[in-house]
């Protein structure tokens, strides 16, 4: 059985490209009945804030991987000095069930979410042609880092401003390279002339209230921090992962449900992006909001990817 760590994966090295393409495989997959997925339980006890989320799934067509993640979030760990997440993912043959590998790293779920992220900007650049590109992102964990790092790569030198804002001190020496990327003192800084805004938070009530910049894309990958009054400016251009995954658990998404009547049939799937092309039927004025809990598929898929790699480079060395 292969063991893969964190150094594993960062000598591997990240190419965005690559890890984007793998998840829009995972969605045609998906596209073709070609996978399975359970509904993710949440294993919670005594502070409910903490939960370990089991996330069993099975991918087809070229993928051919089933396997499980296993996450533990745990907030107040940043307040210890201890990563919030901490992850495992097992790996096995979908043919025959025996396990092939263990990948012992957060990592590759911070991967995983950011290429989503990536994928919706991909098919969000097809429609929109970005240039003059002003991002900002709310909460600047490894999460934000990662999509920061992600949005550098996809967009280059078409991004013209980052702002970042957390609620905790960012290093600016971090960033002395770069004079386009700005650390602000508030979200509404980084929200209101924002052409991408992202939220990577750890933000248990919602915040945003503000009206969004017209034809911005939003990125709610921390899920809970866009007030239900904010349904107005987008309804009609909401996108999930999976309303089934997405519509619970307290999140923006069933906040909406519940409060604004927002049902499955007024959201687009990632399915209906890739396949459909819907974001080409939005208005270009239209302002978008993702939504995704994070699919299971798509850290098998990536894993997939991982281990193959990494046992061609074990054969080959």
């Amino acid at each position: 059985m292969l063991i893969i760590n964190e150094q594993h994966l960062e000598d591997l090295g990240i190419d965005w490209e690559i890890n984007i393409a793998v998840i829009e495989t995972a969605v045609r997959c998906m596209a073709r009945g070609d996978f399975a997925q359970p509904v993710k339980p949440y294993l919670r006890y005594r502070n409910k804030r903490n939960r370990i989320i089991a996330m069993p799934a099975f991918v087809g067509g070229s993928i051919n991987m089933a396997g499980i993640k296993w996450i533990a979030s745990f907030p107040d760990n940043i307040d210890k000095g201890l990563p919030r997440a901490h992850s495992v993912t097992i790996l096995n043959n979908a043919d025959t069930g025996v396990p092939l590998g263990i990948i012992t790293t957060a990592l590759l779920s911070i991967l995983r979410t950011a290429s989503v992220s990536g994928l919706v900007i991909t098919l969000f650049d097809r429609v929109r042609t970005l240039a003059g590109v002003k991002i900002g992102i709310s909460g600047f964990g490894p999460i934000g880092r990662y999509h920061l790092k992600m949005c550098l790569a996809l967009l280059g030198n078409r991004i013209e401003k980052v702002l970042l804002y957390d609620i905790r001190p960012i290093d600016p020496a971090e960033f002395d390279a770069d004079d386009r990327i700005e650390i602000v003192g508030s979200w509404e800084e980084a929200y209101l002339d924002a052409d991408i805004f992202i939220t990577c938070t750890v933000s248990d009530a919602p915040y945003i209230d503000k009206q969004p910049k017209p034809g911005s894309l939003h990125l709610n990958v921390s899920l809970r921090d866009y007030k239900p009054d904010v349904y107005n400016w987008f309804h009609g251009n909401i996108l999930v992962d999976d309303w089934e995954e997405v519509c619970r658990e307290k999140t923006d998404i069933e906040m909406m449900h519940l409060g604004k009547g927002l049902q499955k049939e007024d959201t687009f799937s990632l399915v209906d992006m890739v396949q459909d092309d819907c974001l080409s039927r939005f208005e270009p004025e239209s302002c978008i909001l993702f939504n995704p809990m994070g699919m299971a598929i798509f850290d098998i898929a990536l894993g997939s990817y991982y281990y193959q790699t990494e046992k061609t480079r074990l054969l080959n060395s």
